[in-house]
């Protein structure tokens, strides 16, 4: 089978990250500031007072979590949010909508006490209708939410973490009752090359007033210096409470400016409506002309050239303030992944915020989004995140497929316009499925890639994580995990290795590549490309599997991340800091100006322990951070104090530690650096905009105490599992049968392997750290075998676990009962014999989280 896939569009809308008003007729206002928070019981009902509880003030982003620094375990169950909403007069009578980019994972909201709408679903933004609800001046908003795993909802697995929280930005909406509805741009550019594009633009119009409307719709073209190149219009009528949808065309636009790595360039689309030549309603579109091609056996074209996808998988969360990112959090990211030189981010595994797709088209990087259809080996049937895919009981399957096929609809109307977005990914490792549930399992990956060919026919949809069950047939592209690097060479469809490396270390690490199941960093001419995992430390219900980022939870970046960026673009590292005598501390930010006190900004807080020269040593001492005076928090308070460990918390390694800091209130705020007997530093940073903080009046933020829920019994480790099905495996056979059918959990299928020299390996990687209780072995030749079974944690270190002189021609299932207790990620066994093949059903391993 091949396949080629080709794609000619692009673009999309996204919001002002501090700008209330759109124009004069929309506003959208952030609501941010000003709520408080508690957590509850489910029984509690505050959606009409506080009544009792602990009330803390909090800002928007917001989680449960916060402070959070990557404890394996988090706070479960429900969380009240209020605020006081003031709505003017003027408003009355008009469409108000409130519009969350993103609540984990049921939200409930309430206005005035009266129950207005419900969500389902974390990863993606949701409108509230309140325009019936609202009264003149003040009324209480009040959101109930809850992250409580639910067997209907998707995801059902993965390896984050799943805290809770309005923990993306909140905006107020206001229009008229015929406006342009939210998502309801689609701009694509069907017939295009470098010489000539036209442009495509349908519109939703809604008319929510009882009467029928007529107006006119004007939609201008414009490029970057704000010069109209076209401009169409279109008179229509929608009749009352109804819904219309407008489709223009441009003339052929000569020598388009194309948007490209090197150069993001984009045009937009600015849209006015006019009833009875009043303008009621207008809105900005971005996007940006370009082209690409997925191909079978000649890898990936952009703009009619062939490049090669050098990528990068990334979570969201950060450290200190978990999920609740800001768009400047969210924005350097994405910068410091195309710094070091990756051209392609893969948004593992999840919807990522809306923002993020605009980072990606102003900083030129390709995109694939992706839907949170997410699996996680060594799962248990039901009852937490390390549940099957797929849901086991009948009677969940239809919920559960509605919810992502929801939830993906969601994240191809937001993104559907960007440049930067080159794929929609369906998936993640959804072979990760109970047996008896695997072809329902493959039924909605078809059907969500059918969806996705309705919602956009523009772009391909890949299935990623399709190394095991045969999934990678059924979508546009597969991407291959791990080992699927070297089980699928040459597959004659379009493809790539969506995840390689997984090395876990800590800051600062080793100057090296981790290319893992990709040797050297091959590039075959059929492969479109590849992509590391990951681009940072994250929060892992694995524990330290989530420290396999190339930079840091602090957003620090590691040895590693100067090799690529050395590897990618030629600039050498800098010297590495070496031990000395700690003399003093430097205080440095990456500004020292926050735009806004809506928390949509912030800034990189950095302190270095110097010598007596000033030079950056790696001496680690305990330092704290202070307020000393002016508004502004730490996710732990008006203070933060690091300390040398490598267990995950809040950490000072290598001489460096690092913290985001942002405000709510504008004013300057003095930051102060200690540490015990070295010269101190300070930094000025200055918050722009209102209300500006006033000392002894403006409330001060309440420290909040980091919480390990490690130590407490929020998600239980679980029973002994088999934790070796379908994960990535190596070898030293030089038969033709992958070693992969040594662990594929069918018995009946055979790995035959070939010695070399009398002995052979065969390498597990549980892709997470266990405490191994048993493994089994069943061989299917006859044979007299030494073997010896070796763990690791880091693929270099290898400590002895069992050996045995074992006679397969007695019994041909060998059971070990495993003594040690250590930590283990990877298991390898070796086999000597005087035969030079020998065959295996499987092997199979149990084990607890460790």
């Amino acid at each position: 089978m091949k396949k080629t896939i080709i794609a000619l569009l692009f673009i999309t809308s996204f919001f002002s990250c501090s700008v209330e008003k759109e124009n004069s007729v929309r506003q959208k206002i952030n609501i941010n500031r000003d709520w408080t928070f508690t957590f509850s019981e489910e029984s509690d009902d505050f959606s009409s007072s506080k009544k009792e509880g602990k009330w803390e003030g909090v800002g928007i982003p917001h989680s449960f979590s916060i402070p959070y620094f990557r404890s394996e375990s988090f706070y479960v169950g429900y969380g009240w949010y209020q605020k006081n909403l003031e709505i003017n007069k003027d408003w009355l009578g008009k469409v108000i909508k409130l519009e969350f980019d993103g609540v984990f994972q049921v939200a409930e909201v309430f206005l005035n006490g009266k129950k207005v709408g419900e969500h389902h679903g974390g990863y993606t933004s949701f409108q509230i209708d309140i325009s019936n609800a609202v009264k003149e001046g003040e009324n209480l908003l009040a959101v109930r939410v809850n992250n409580i795993w639910d067997a209907q909802l998707a995801p059902r697995a993965g390896e984050h973490v799943f805290s809770g929280g309005i923990y993306r930005d909140v905006y107020l909406n206001i229009t008229d009752k015929l406006y342009i509805d939210w998502h309801g741009v689609a701009i694509t550019t069907p017939n295009i090359s470098t010489e000539k594009s036209d442009v495509k633009i349908a519109t939703t119009i809604k008319n929510e007033s009882s009467q029928s409307k007529t107006f006119e719709l004007v939609s201008q073209l414009i490029d970057a210096d704000g010069n109209v190149i076209s401009e169409l219009k279109n008179t229509q009528t929608i009749e009352g409470n109804n819904t219309g949808e407008i489709h223009q065309e441009t003339k052929d636009i000569e020598q388009p400016h194309l948007w490209t790595l090197e150069d993001p360039y984009r045009y937009h689309i600015q849209q006015s409506v006019y009833e009875a030549s009043k303008l009621v309603d207008q809105k900005t579109t971005k996007f940006g002309f370009r082209w690409f091609e997925w191909t079978a056996d000649k890898g990936f074209f952009f703009n009619g050239k062939h490049l090669f996808l050098e990528g990068v998988n990334v979570h969201q969360d950060h450290a200190g303030w978990g999920d609740a990112v800001t768009k400047a959090g969210i924005y350097r990211d994405v910068k410091l992944m195309k710094e070091a030189g990756f051209n392609m981010v893969r948004g593992s595994h999840y919807p990522h915020h809306p923002y993020f797709t605009e980072a990606c088209d102003e900083l030129g990087i390709f995109f694939i989004p992706e839907n949170c259809v997410w699996g996680i080996g060594g799962f248990i049937d039901e009852g937490n995140w390390k549940s099957s895919t797929y849901p086991t009981k009948e009677e969940d399957w239809e919920a559960y497929n509605l919810s992502a096929e929801k939830t993906l609809k969601d994240l191809i109307a937001s993104n559907r316009n960007s440049p930067s977005v080159i794929a929609w990914s369906m998936s993640n490792e959804p072979f990760f499925t109970s047996s008896k549930v695997i072809e329902p399992m493959k039924k909605l990956l078809v059907d969500l890639v059918d969806e996705a060919h309705k919602l956009d026919p523009t772009r391909p949809a890949m299935i990623g994580g399709a190394q095991r069950q045969k999934v990678d047939v059924l979508g546009d592209i597969a991407g291959y995990n791990g080992d699927g690097a070297t089980l699928y060479k040459n597959p004659g469809f379009p493809n790539m290795v969506s995840e390689y490396g997984s090395c876990v270390t800590d800051r600062p690490g080793d100057y090296t590549a981790c290319w893992g199941h990709v040797t050297d960093g091959e590039k075959p001419e059929w492969r479109s490309g590849h992509a590391i995992w990951c681009g940072f430390d994250h929060g892992s219900i694995a524990g330290n599997m989530g420290e396999m980022g190339i930079v840091d939870y602090a957003r620090i970046p590691k040895r590693s991340w100067y090799w690529y960026r050395n590897y990618f673009r030629g600039i050498a590292p800098p010297e590495w800091p070496e031990k000395g005598t700690p003399k003093g501390l430097k205080l440095f930010a990456d500004k020292t100006t926050i735009k806004g006190t809506d928390a949509t900004d912030d800034i990189h807080l950095n302190v270095q322990v110097l010598d007596e020269n000033g030079v950056h040593i790696s001496n680690s001492p305990e330092v704290t951070l202070t307020i000393i005076s002016g508004p502004g928090e730490f996710p732990t308070g008006r203070s933060i104090t690091f300390k040398e460990t490598t267990r995950n918390d809040i950490q000072i390694l290598d001489g460096h530690a690092a913290i985001e800091f942002r405000s709510y209130e504008g004013g300057k705020t003095i930051i102060e650096a200690t540490s015990k007997g070295l010269k101190s530093a300070q930094i000025e940073i200055t918050t722009e905009g209102l209300p500006k903080f006033e000392a002894g009046v403006t409330p001060l933020v309440k420290n909040r105490p980091y919480q390990d829920y490690r130590w407490q019994k929020a998600i239980e480790t679980g029973t002994s599992v088999k934790v070796s099905d379908a994960r990535p495996t190596r070898t030293n056979s030089k038969g033709t049968k992958p070693a992969s059918l040594a662990n594929d959990g069918h018995k009946w299928t055979k790995w035959e392997a070939v010695l070399e020299d009398g002995a052979l390996w065969w390498e597990l990687d549980m892709e997470n750290f266990y405490t191994i209780e048993e493994v089994n072995i069943l061989f299917t030749s006859k044979t007299k075998v030494i073997i010896e079974l070796t763990s690791s944690v880091n693929q270099k270190d290898w400590i002895p676990l069992e050996s045995a002189v074992y006679n397969t021609k007695e019994t041909p299932y060998l059971e070990w009962k495993i003594k040690e207790t250590t930590k283990v990620r990877f298991l390898r066994f070796t086999f000597k014999q005087k035969e030079k093949t020998l065959s295996i059903g499987e092997i199979e391993v149990f084990g607890n989280t460790n």
